[in-house]
């Protein structure tokens, strides 16, 4: 879905949108689950409905985890561009509003955490791409505005941390971009770090494991693209995974047929990735996928519960793993659901 110069011009035009996505901690593993093939019938997966967010409803917000926290902010809400900025404490199934983002009211930007810090950047306010760089402190509830990102200035962007930077790759600034750029926070500089062999897109995910960053789904000029990469800041090298559709003469690859997609959700549970709703092709999803970072393979899980959208939010803390908000044309949502991967389907919870 997103937006170019106008939201639902470009949702026309490019049939698309962002999600944010962004990064996360990997999470408490309930248990092991042998991964064979996505050609397994068995499909595992419920999801429970948890505390809604106190905000209003949105969609294309950022989401960012700090210390077992995650914070939600900014997004569109189908009539304006939002800042406000709310914290989740899974422990309590509760929300706080925290202070207001300072920037300029956007959605389709990114954001990361790194350390104690989380990071807001990019983005779209409804007539201009934007590039400038926001440091959180969840301690004293401010934010300080940083050095402006080394790139063009873009929306639908992927964003994440890792140990002690932070990370910024693809987008759309008036054209589809694949450039990757690592921001230092010790000395608030971005530099750009060549290697990354993907297509060129906007509207993909990113989810970081084991301390390495990757890039999965997205559009590029209506096509939605089905390469998926992994990256090494160890040596700053980033190596290309199997394929997410069928193209291979293998069987483990014969089912799938709808991970690729934009405008998607992304979280961690465990030692395991999991991708849901977004849209493809002009539908939207709620079909739910689980990457094995041990086999490299996908894996059909239970579909999302909640109705089909894009532009909805994932994000990982100890307890599991979150999907919130996004939007279904013109209506948007405010609930929140914790997937259980290694659970049978309850439709009562």
């Amino acid at each position: 879905m997103r937006k170019g110069e106008d939201y639902f011009r470009d949702k026309l035009i490019f049939k698309m949108k962002i999600s944010q996505a962004l990064l996360f901690l990997p999470t408490l593993a309930a248990g092991f689950i042998a991964c064979k093939s996505s050609t397994s019938s068995t499909v595992l997966g419920n999801w429970v409905t948890k505390s809604s967010l106190n905000g209003v409803t949105r969609s294309e917000a950022v989401s960012f985890v700090l210390n077992d926290t995650a914070y939600v902010g900014t997004g569109y809400d189908g009539n304006v561009r939002l800042n406000d900025m709310w914290a989740y404490n899974a422990a309590g199934d509760y929300w706080e509003q925290k202070a207001n983002f300072p920037g300029t009211p956007r959605s389709s930007a990114v954001a990361f955490g790194v350390g104690n810090y989380g990071y807001i950047g990019t983005g779209f306010d409804g007539v201009n791409k934007l590039n400038d760089i926001w440091q959180f402190d969840p301690v004293a509830d401010t934010f300080i505005q940083k050095n402006n990102f080394g790139g063009t200035a873009r929306y639908d962007a992927v964003a994440f941390g890792i140990l002690t930077k932070g990370y910024i790759a693809t987008g759309f600034d008036g054209n589809y971009l694949k450039d990757f750029w690592q921001y230092d926070p010790s000395n608030d500089s971005w530099v750009q770090i060549n290697g990354y062999g993907g297509e060129k897109r906007l509207g993909a995910v990113a989810f970081v494991y084991n301390n390495k960053g990757y890039i999965v789904t997205g559009i590029n000029n209506g096509v939605e693209e089905n390469d998926f990469w992994s990256f090494d800041p160890s040596n700053n090298s980033f190596t290309a995974l199997r394929d997410i559709s069928n193209v291979s003469t293998e069987t483990y690859d014969d089912l799938y047929t709808n991970i690729g997609r934009d405008n998607a959700a992304a979280f961690i549970v465990g030692d395991k990735a999991y991708i849901s709703t977004g849209e493809s092709n002009g539908s939207l999803l709620t079909a739910t996928w689980e990457y094995d970072f041990a086999t490299d393979l996908w894996t059909s899980k239970t579909a999302f519960e909640g109705a089909s959208r894009q532009g909805a939010l994932g994000f990982s803390v100890s307890l599991g793993g979150y999907l919130a908000t996004g939007r279904s044309s013109t209506y948007a949502f405010d609930d929140l659901r914790q997937f259980f991967p290694l659970e049978a389907y309850n439709a009562n919870d």
